[in-house]
């Protein structure tokens, strides 16, 4: 029987706030395979888990991350934006999706990599994002397993695929149908969809044959997965 990885998109975002400690430990807890982090760096570089790139909408302060070292962001935050470093030694032994909102060129992604490779996780790091950011991931580790990330039905250029050679594409779950689904297999890639929080969508992906699913509701996921009616697509 096909197994659907089920991702927790930034922790258990319900049960805690996204993107901290807390968040990534729940959502292990809850059953995720893996959790899926939004990582920036500060002013000095330190790459720390924010999806936006200010403070104001998680913890109401108008403050772009950009212009704030790490040691002001922990203060501003009470420690509660980890720093990359932090979140891998909570996650030890389980999988991790890196999302690179803000990187744009080879130097942000080569800090990334760099503080995967000194955690000791690049066996179980994985990253997703647009063309620009993977083809940054790409230039700063030839050996990244990625998840190009898609927006559109349009099928990426060959030569985008061949320079940024993703193990996985990446769409927005209501993109996804079994046509598109067979197309990205046949062409030799895993599936992965973003972000179903409903019953109801997240059995269509099941029944459609994805390979992940990310989700802010994983526990949900979970117990789907695992009740899975005959006539459900068998790998």
């Amino acid at each position: 029987m096909q197994t659907v990885t089920a991702v927790a998109h930034r922790g258990a975002p319900y049960r805690f706030r996204e993107n901290t400690l807390d968040s990534l430990r729940s959502a292990l807890d809850l059953g995720a395979d893996a959790v899926e982090v939004d990582v920036r760096l500060t002013r000095d570089g330190v790459p720390v888990l924010l999806h936006d790139d200010t403070l104001k909408r998680l913890w109401e302060l108008e403050r772009p991350l950009l212009s704030l070292s790490a040691a002001e962001v922990r203060g501003l935050t009470g420690g509660g934006v980890p720093t990359l470093a932090e979140a891998l030694a909570a996650t030890e032994g389980s999988r991790v999706m890196l999302d690179l909102p803000g990187t744009r060129d080879v130097r942000t992604a080569r800090r990334v990599v760099d503080v995967v490779r000194e955690a000791g996780a690049a066996d179980r790091v994985y990253y997703c994002a647009d063309a620009a950011a993977m083809l940054a991931v790409r230039a700063a580790d030839p050996a990244a397993e990625i998840a190009l990330t898609r927006t559109s039905l349009a099928p990426a250029r060959p030569a985008l695929l061949a320079a940024v050679r993703p193990r996985w594409l990446n769409y927005r779950f209501s993109l996804v149908d079994r046509d598109l689904a067979a197309r990205v297999h046949r062409d030799g890639y895993l599936l992965s969809v973003w972000t179903p929080d409903t019953r109801r969508s997240m059995r269509r992906l099941l029944e459609v044959g994805v390979d992940s699913i990310t989700t802010n509701r994983v526990d949900v996921l979970c117990a789907l997965r695992e009740v899975r009616p005959a006539g459900w697509p068998a790998g």
